[in-house]
């Protein structure tokens, strides 16, 4: 159970205007994991657009059952439950990410970029990797559609479906417990002299998801691919996938319009990724 902590946040949050899309957003203390809470209320039938925040997470999750963890009001730690049409569900994580970054952008001007397939990064000057500065993991359900002896029938474009979108960004210094992750990781408070506080995050980032997402519904994906490629920092460089039965090398050139990874291998074969967990190189070996 979800129990809602009252205070000026979420008033705050409900009266920036933000649109009907994003207008009930609940903010908790803590709890296990923001991700697992709103995939169960969905199961319950609620409806999309509920957004939860936590100043802490117990069981925070990244991808491939990777932990997520922040010290206590560290990051900016929420979820929200979409249920789009199936043809735009693949690409709502990518709809957070570039808000994200839009947001990050409009409150601070940190041009943090985007690394396929769901984090944000601060690039790196050579000498090292880019650093994780948010991680977004999505998660989606279908609503059974046939009898189970039936068999199971793929979705048409316009049945709904469940995803939630979590995210996690790093607005204050990685606890001390995490100094090992400090090559690999960075907070909004290393790269500009002034981080904005997590609700004021939390309104810019819901602003540029309403129009992204509502574009997306509506079936034009153009603008937000656009905007992805724009920021991206894999495209054009020399990668490799990590797809756990094996590693694919080669040059990120593109994504598809389902936002899939298109990579020039070294082997000469154009190959397409829909998943898989991508390391910049500095050469391909």
């Amino acid at each position: 159970m979800v129990t809602c902590v009252p205070g000026r946040r979420a008033r705050t949050v409900l009266a920036a205007g933000v649109g009907a899309r994003f207008a009930d957003v609940r903010w908790v203390a803590e709890t296990g994991s923001t991700n697992a809470d709103l995939m169960e209320l969905a199961r319950q039938g609620e409806p999309g657009g509920i957004v939860l925040v936590a100043d802490h997470q117990t069981a925070g999750r990244g991808r491939a059952g990777r932990s997520w963890t922040a010290s206590p009001g560290a990051a900016l730690l929420c979820s929200i439950l979409l249920r789009p049409p199936a043809a735009a569900l693949e690409l709502c994580s990518m709809a957070v990410a570039v808000a994200a970054r839009e947001a990050v952008a409009s409150l601070t001007g940190v041009s943090a970029r985007l690394k396929w397939p769901n984090d944000l990064v601060w690039p790196g000057d050579g000498s090292g990797p880019d650093r994780k500065l948010a991680g977004i993991l999505a998660e989606a359900d279908w609503p059974a559609s046939s009898a189970i002896s039936a068999g199971w029938r793929a979705p048409a474009p316009q049945d709904r479906g469940v995803v939630v979108v979590g995210i996690g960004i790093n607005v204050h210094g990685l606890p001390d417990d995490l100094s090992d992750l400090v090559e690999r990781a960075v907070a909004l408070d290393e790269l500009t002299p002034s981080p904005p506080d997590r609700e004021d995050l939390l309104v810019a980032l819901l602003e540029a998801l309403a129009p992204r997402y509502e574009a997306l519904v509506a079936g034009d994906r153009g603008g937000l691919l656009d905007a992805w490629r724009a920021g991206s920092a894999t495209l054009g460089r020399p990668v490799r996938v990590v797809l756990g039965a094996g590693d694919v090398v080669g040059t990120a050139v593109d994504i598809t319009d389902e936002g899939h990874l298109v990579l020039d291998a070294v082997d000469g074969q154009r190959r397409v990724l829909a998943v898989g967990d991508v390391v910049h190189l500095r050469q391909i070996p």
